[in-house]
């Protein structure tokens, strides 16, 4: 990386790159890459768009449309003090964002907090899913519990240190722990870029509402497993093999069970599999729509 390339420039360059449209009165941030079918993503927590923008590019290259939102509360979009942080209501919101772009008809691809929030808005849009690519994350929202790294944030007081805490000294460490395998692929100021994009507008605020208003509910599970289970679309999912935080293991396995896969696709990759596998990334989403279209 140049030595004149900064934190900032990082994050003026990533938004020049995409455009801000308005969802239901929320100033929403969007990357648009690409043509052909859609493919919309749904980032989770601590990210934003800023995570799928290589995913972006390689799903670009083979013929997709690779369409990325920054939820509200995060990344560049407004962080509204009156907003419904609640999942069912993100998922809402992320079906309108499509319609507000034109998108009839489209892939998904999820990861993370956007694991129950897309499940959810799949769920109530079957008819405009082509096909569903699960990245790391959980759909047994009654049983979950955050990975310790996360926990600090649901509690009053305690998170807002916890955020304090979270700097561009501090942040690399637990995202090199927990994110990524190697830092090889990753620039230490697109590291801590990351930390900027969380805390911009409001000192993460809106993050700390969406940490403490997960959604464990029986009724929600039950939403989230019927966009996996006898559905008109194909599911696959894609796993960091060596994700700490959302392992394989326990969380991958329920995956495969509760949507009666076949296999589990993994790559060599930690958390933030986004910034280390993105070509395999996009190679399986590719693969999956060409089926589904040539169903």
């Amino acid at each position: 990386m140049a030595d004149d390339i900064t934190v900032e420039k990082i994050i003026d360059d990533h938004q020049s790159s995409g455009r801000f449209v308005e969802v239901d009165g929320i100033r929403t941030f969007v990357l648009d890459q690409g043509t052909g079918e859609p493919v919309f993503c749904i980032h989770g927590v601590p990210t934003s768009s800023f995570l799928y923008r290589k995913v972006l590019r390689e799903l670009a290259s083979k013929g997709l449309r690779g369409v990325a939102i920054d939820l509200p509360g995060l990344g560049l979009s407004d962080r509204p003090e009156d907003f419904d942080y609640s999942f069912p209501n993100f998922a809402r919101f992320c079906a309108r964002a499509a319609e507000t772009l034109g998108l009839t008809r489209y892939h998904l691809l999820i990861h993370d907090i956007g694991g129950p929030i897309g499940f959810a808005m799949a769920a109530e849009n079957k008819e405009k899913v082509l096909s569903l690519t699960i990245l790391n994350t959980w759909i047994d929202v009654v049983n979950f519990k955050k990975p310790l790294p996360m926990r600090p944030f649901e509690v009053p007081l305690v998170g807002e240190a916890q955020l304090a805490l979270t700097t561009h000294l501090t942040w690399p460490l637990l995202f090199n722990t927990m994110g990524v395998e190697s830092d090889d692929r990753i620039s230490k100021e697109e590291i801590n870029a990351y930390v900027d994009l969380l805390k911009r507008g409001d000192d993460g605020k809106a993050f700390l509402k969406i940490m403490r208003n997960f959604d464990h509910s029986e009724a929600f599970r039950a939403l989230c497993y019927s966009a996996v289970q006898q559905v008109p679309y194909p599911v696959q999912a894609i796993w960091g093999a060596n994700d700490p935080a959302l392992s394989l293991n326990e969380y991958g396995e329920e995956i495969k069970e509760v949507a009666g896969l076949d296999t589990i696709y993994t790559l060599p990759a930690r958390h933030f599999l986004q910034e280390e596998q993105w070509e395999g990334i996009a190679d399986r989403v590719a693969i999956i729509a060409n089926s589904s279209s040539d169903a």
